[in-house]
Order: structure tokens, then sequence, then C-alpha cells
């Protein structure tokens, strides 16, 4: 009984919830104005590594995302000159609940619910509206993890959860785990083979048509590497070295408006 309650009164929260973010991700998907996006950074562990650079951090080390999404959204004919604004706040709070290791549905269910809620409570502005995307990027001190957790983007909620190291000589390729996430946010879907992580030809690579095939110059940002070859990838070091494909483009209402 107590099972079959708890049952009905999340689905019940959860319809509630979904009809909220479907209407959250038709108004982004329009594309008339700047979509704002929260960096809400935050040190993963207590080390004065982690601490001492989320502090350091300022909203030009994130102009690199802006300037990725301008120049593409110009590729793919998109009318708004700056279709990205991103906004940095440094966050003294928890981490975010991490996803469930339980594959069931209904734990997914209570994670979701629970990335939302600390999304809610955390993912606000000091002053002026809360931003339309939230990402949390945690930072972690390569020294003590060289190693980080997958990161998420969910399309339901527009919340992105980011790992990240507490490195300056990565700052280009945190920019890139960040921009693959946003889009996630927005509709678009993973271009690399999952068992493998090679990009999946033709829509995960940056250069299809390019002859020869590999070494590919670029990396199709929701594959995440370049193919330099058809057994080997490599992750892009910047946002420089990345394209949003036609793929992804359609997928978050670039092209086909």
């Amino acid at each position: 009984m107590w099972k079959t309650l708890r049952v009905t009164a999340l689905l019940a929260i959860l319809l509630i919830v979904a009809s909220v973010a479907w209407l959250d991700r038709r108004r982004v998907h329009e594309w008339r104005d700047t979509l704002h996006v929260g960096i809400f950074a935050l040190a993963a562990d207590a080390s004065p590594v982690a601490r001492d650079y989320v502090a350091g951090l300022a909203r030009s080390d994130f102009l690199p995302l802006e300037d990725f999404f301008a120049q593409q959204a110009r590729v793919h004919g998109v009318p708004v000159p700056d279709p990205v604004r991103i906004e940095l706040y440094q966050l003294a709070a928890p981490v975010p609940p991490a996803p469930p290791v339980d594959r069931g549905i209904l734990a997914a269910m209570w994670w979701s619910l629970e990335i939302r809620y600390y999304a809610a409570r955390f993912g606000r502005a000091p002053s002026g509206p809360s931003p339309s995307i939230r990402v949390f990027v945690l930072y972690h001190d390569p020294a003590r993890m060289p190693s980080v957790p997958h990161s998420v983007g969910l399309a339901k909620g527009l919340i992105g959860v980011v790992h990240a190291f507490a490195a300056p000589r990565m700052s280009g390729s945190n920019n890139v785990v960040i921009a693959h996430e946003i889009l996630h946010t927005l509709g678009a879907t993973d271009k690399y083979d999952l068992a493998t992580n090679a990009p999946l030809f033709p829509s995960g690579f940056g250069d299809p048509e390019q002859t020869p095939r590999y070494p590919q110059r670029r990396a199709e940002i929701m594959a995440g590497r370049r193919a330099m070859s058809a057994n080997s990838q490599e992750m892009p070091v910047s946002l420089d070295e990345c394209v949003v494909g036609p793929a992804t483009a359609a997928e978050i209402h670039w092209t086909g408006r």
C-alpha cells in the first residue's frame, strides 16, 4: 500500500515537473533572444587547490564558450548574434547528488527530482532572474583525482553537472566538456560509440567530407573527440578545435525551424 502511494505521488510530481520542463525547453528552442547560462562553480573536494582555483575564476575564463556558440550559430544561420551569455557564480554549497548506481526507473526518477530540487535551491542568481540553463561545475584537484566522474546534461530541467579539473592548463578542455553538456540540456545527443568512445561517422566527425578522412582537424562537439585514425581518437584541447555538426544543429533547433 505504502509503495503504491509513494509511486503515485512520485508520478504526479514528475508530471507537473515535466510540464514545466516542456514549456522551458520550448522557449529556449525558439532562439529569439540570448540564452542565459549560469556557471555555478564549486570545489568538488576539500583540497586547497580546488578551493583556490574556484575562488580565482572569472567570467572571462568562460568567454570562449560565448565565442564558440556565436560562431557556430552563424554557420547554421541563427539570427541571434549572441545566442549564449555566460554568467559565473562561485558557489558555497554541498556537491550535487550523484546519479544512482542502480539503473532502475524509480531510482532514476528519484534522482531527477533530487537534482531539480538542488538546482532550485542553489542555482539562483544573487540578484535578478535565474539563468535559463544552470550548469554546476565541480572542480577536482588533478593530483587527487587524475580522472573525473562522468558529466551529465539534462534536457528535462535544463541542468548540467560537469566534473572538471582545477588546473589552468585544463581550462580549454574543461570548456569543451561544459559546451557538450550545455548542448545536452538543449536536446543534443551523443555522437560517439558508447562502448569505444570513437566518434560515429558521419555525425560525429567535424569534417566528414575531409580528404583524406584521417586525422580529422576538428571534433564534432557531441562526439567529444577528434578521430585521428580508424582506431584512435583524442580529446580537443579547446573549443577552437570543435564544431557543431548538422545533426546536432537540427537537434537543438538551429536548423529546420
